[in-house]
């Protein structure tokens, strides 16, 4: 926007517009950054309307419209605020409309070779054209315009959550087949790897509790993943809604997280290649019609050898969630994923969120509360009361000492997913393990991390 704005004497004289209108907007939960780069996605896109007197722009996360005409209402309603009203929308649309008309004199300027601006790379510019044609030739390749229809659009209505990198809506194919879009909506170099990443991963792996995906799409606006639709969607729309239609009785709920475990213990030991997750929380976690789970979200996740001992990365993940010895020293094992899982065991059985905001003092945290519990033996008084019976008392304790074994501040007093497999299948419970305290960082750093680290999070 701020270089059409500096061309203005140029466009100026190549146009000769009496008025335009515009509006452009932003969704709430765009910041700053996020905003402006979608309103100048938007803005370069309508500028392919013109010379027609109307034009708009829909992105996910902004919406650009302009016309020749007054296309809001600005009708006198009686008072002299109404008035005062008139005259500011008038000016705000005259004042974006101008910048519309710079940019369409930009526009004009560079087909007729005035101007020279350096191209935004592609993902072909990226990556080469072999990744692109490779995709394009396989049995992943959907078509852009296909799944855009699908979605309605990228309709409001059909949005489904926010990934770590993406909006994932629910589309419908022409064959009636529903599935899950995520769309990647600003091709940064750094989306774009998580991109790739995911497509590269997801597709390498098979397990009944991982998420299928179906296929994607790099010929569009922006690039596209498909999966397999889960009417249920995630399983935090289940432990911390309080509506009764909604509640996951214990079965259920040890169920899920069996399956959790054993998705885990595959990506980790069982598939091809070694695979750290990196997010794991609750809305991370689908659940199809049978209640059976799904981890999906892989756009963070790693891979490494397996005579490699760990990875040393930049921090990304979510807060409460994240590991102590990967926020101190950036280093990455598969116990990092089974100190995740031990949160969201936690939040499992007790149906309450781990410290998803920074709060005054640690010892609030969930994991704390259920560490005091636990050396006060009173468990029960932490156990989601929805679930709570006592004849299954001692099945629920030990998922509980589970929980807490995972999250011990030691990476190595932590089980392996394999060995949580074997603790929940054998008599639901595992061996007597003296636990240490549970890892409580000061709050301070953490609050400096979640602003150095925040483009790595979702």
């Amino acid at each position: 926007m701020q270089r059409m704005i500096k061309d203005l004497p140029l466009a100026l004289h190549r146009f000769q517009i009496c008025c335009v209108y515009a509006l452009a907007q932003c969704w709430e939960n765009l910041n700053k950054s996020l905003c402006s780069s979608c309103l100048d996605a938007a803005a370069s896109s309508i500028l392919s309307c013109s010379p027609g007197t109307e034009g708009r722009a829909l992105y996910a996360g902004c919406f650009m419209r302009y016309s020749t005409s007054l296309f809001w209402n600005v009708n006198n309603t009686s008072s002299s605020s109404s008035g005062k009203s008139k005259t500011i929308w008038i000016a705000i649309g005259l004042v974006i409309g101008g910048i519309l008309v710079i940019a369409m004199g930009i526009l004009y300027a560079q087909r007729k070779g005035l101007l020279t601006r350096k191209k935004s790379p592609s993902l072909t510019d990226l990556y080469g054209p072999e990744i692109a044609l490779a995709i394009s030739q396989s049995n992943l390749n959907f078509k852009y315009e296909d799944l855009k229809k699908a979605t309605n659009y990228f309709c409001l209505s059909n949005k489904l959550g926010q990934g770590s990198y993406g909006t994932v809506y629910k589309g419908v194919l022409s064959d009636g087949k529903e599935v899950a879009v995520k769309q990647l909506f600003l091709n940064t170099r750094q989306w774009i790897d998580q991109f790739f990443n995911e497509v590269n991963l997801v597709n390498q792996v098979r397990h009944k509790n991982l998420v299928r995906l179906l296929g994607c799409s790099l010929d569009g606006a922006e690039s596209l993943l498909v999966y397999e639709f889960y009417q249920n969607r995630s399983l935090d729309l289940f432990i911390f809604d309080e509506t009764p239609d909604k509640l996951l009785d214990w079965p259920q709920r040890f169920d899920i997280i069996q399956g959790i475990a054993e998705g885990l213990s595959y990506l980790h030991e069982e598939s091809d290649t070694r695979i750290i997750h990196r997010d794991i929380k609750a809305s991370n976690i689908l659940l199809d019609d049978k209640f059976k789970p799904k981890i999906t979200d892989f756009g963070l996740a790693r891979s490494f050898a397996q005579d490699q001992t760990h990875l040393t990365t930049g921090i990304a993940g979510t807060l409460g969630y994240l590991a102590p010895e990967y926020i101190v020293h950036g280093h990455l094992t598969e116990k990092v994923d089974v100190y995740s899982f031990g949160i969201l065991v936690l939040e499992i059985m007790t149906g309450k969120r781990c410290s998803s905001s920074i709060v005054s003092a640690a010892e609030h945290s969930l994991l704390a509360k259920v560490w005091n519990n636990y050396k006060a033996n009173s468990l029960d008084n932490i156990i989601d009361k929805k679930i709570y019976d006592n004849n299954a008392r001692d099945e629920i304790i030990q998922v509980v000492l589970i929980g807490l074994q995972c999250t011990q501040g030691d990476p190595q007093s932590r089980p392996t997913m394999s060995r949580v497999v074997e603790m929940l299948r054998s008599n639901r419970g595992g061996d007597e393990v003296v636990l240490s305290d549970p890892p409580f960082l000061d709050v301070s750093p953490i609050e400096d991390l979640e602003q150095a680290v925040a483009v790595g999070m979702k």
